[in-house]
Formats: C-alpha cells, structure tokens, sequence
C-alpha cells in the first residue's frame, strides 16, 4: 500500500514538472502584450511542438496570427483548439474568434455559424450575441453571389447545347431541300423523257382548257352538218305544190 501511494505521487510530481516545463508559453505571452507577435508566434509554435493537443496554445498562437493578418492560418489554428479542447470556455473564444475572421473576410454565412456555435457554448456572452445579429443582418443585407464560374460554364453548356439543336434543325432542312431538289429533278428528267418536245403536259386526268374549245367547237360544227343534211333531206322529200286550174 506504500508503495503504491508512494508510486502515485512519483507520477503526479512529473505530471507538475512537465506542465512547469513549458515555459514557452508565458513568454509567448508576455511578447503577445507587448504585441510583438511575430516573436509571441514563434514561441506559441514551439510550445505547441512540445504538445501539439494542448489548445490553449493554439488558441493563443491563432490570435498572433490573426493579429498579423494572415487569417486563414488563424482560423486553423482555431479549428485545432476547438478539436482539442475539452471544456466549453475555450471552446467559446476559438468560435468567437473564428467568425470575427470570416467577418474580417465578409464571409458572413460561416461567420453567422462561428457565433452560433459559440453561443452554444457560452449563451451569456453579450460580446458574441452581439456579433451573432450583426453577422446576420450583413448576411441578409449582402447574400452569398453565385460562382461565377460555374454560371459562366453552365452557360456555354447551355450555348452549346443550342447551337447543337440549331445545327440539327438546319441539317434537317438542308437534307429536306436536296431532297426536294433531287425529286424535282426526277420529275423534270421524267417529264423530258414522256414529252421530248418539251410543250406544257396537261395534269393527270385533266384536259388542257384550249383542246376542251377545240373540241366544242368541232362537235358544234358537227352537229350543224348533221342538222344541215336533215334539213336538206326534207326539202328535197316534200311535193311540189303547183297551181292547177279546175
């Protein structure tokens, strides 16, 4: 039982030791107020080298770098902080750290869920319920633009895809009109053969309108010959009256 007890507090002083060790971390600190944060930078780095799961330090190293304007490795180093800490109020300032980068960058819709998370880990902060509507309110005043890009590509899909119908409709009438070309030209090869002479054909089951005359006229002029020789026939049949004396 000694030793165990003895065993215990072997451990719990090397434990001390090693949280003593890291003396980084102050004087990272301490060039952090002096606001020499190149310096503090550096420092926080190495103090995270020793202990990479230590979040305080990445907490404290994010906002060195925020302060030299190089937000995406502040934000992160924010994220590594909120994967390693383990309790809410450390959570709370690396999210509320985090949106005051997207504000920074007027990414309002990351910044928005930035603050709510934060919130939800500190529903009291005044500080971050202030920045939560602010976020929102640039958000509804400023919504998200669509890429550009991808508008402009599904643009020329769309522009092709047009021109790839327009081109089929205007094959579709090419073809119709060699097709109609190549029947005229059937047709006209037909005719020159039926009628080498190349006079006007009367239309199928139709008679041409001066041959229709024509045929009148030689049927009427028939008729008058018929009526003609009747009429002769009578007279030449009919006794001759003459004056006879009684």
């Amino acid at each position: 039982m000694k030793k165990l007890i003895l065993y215990s507090f072997i451990l719990f002083s090397f434990a001390i030791f090693a949280q003593e060790k890291d003396f980084h971390l102050p004087k990272a600190n301490d060039e952090f107020a002096d606001k020499k944060y190149a310096d503090a930078e550096a420092e926080y780095r190495i103090s995270l080298s020793n202990n990479p799961k230590k979040s305080i330090s990445a907490y404290n190293l994010g906002n060195a770098i925020y302060k030299q304007n190089n937000n995406t490795e502040a934000l992160f180093s924010y994220e590594n902080a909120i994967k390693n800490s383990t309790v809410r109020p450390e959570k709370h300032k690396a999210f509320h750290n985090s949106g005051n980068v997207y504000m920074k960058e007027k990414n309002y819709s990351a910044a928005v869920e930035a603050y709510k998370n934060a919130l939800r880990n500190n529903p009291n902060d005044e500080e971050t319920r202030y920045n939560f509507a602010l976020a929102k309110k640039m958000l509804k005043n400023n919504p998200p633009k669509k890429d550009d890009k991808k508008d402009k590509k599904d643009k020329k899909k769309d522009d092709k895809k047009k021109d790839d119908k327009k081109d089929k409709k205007d094959e579709k009438k090419d073809d119709k009109k060699k097709d109609d070309k190549k029947d005229g030209d059937q047709k006209n090869k037909n005719d020159q053969k039926n009628n080498p002479d190349g006079q006007p054909k009367p239309k199928p089951g139709g008679i041409q309108k001066e041959r229709v005359q024509n045929l009148l006229d030689a049927v009427n002029n028939e008729e008058k010959k018929i009526q003609d020789k009747v009429n002769a026939k009578k007279v030449k049949g009919k006794p001759i009256q003459t004056e006879k004396d009684w």
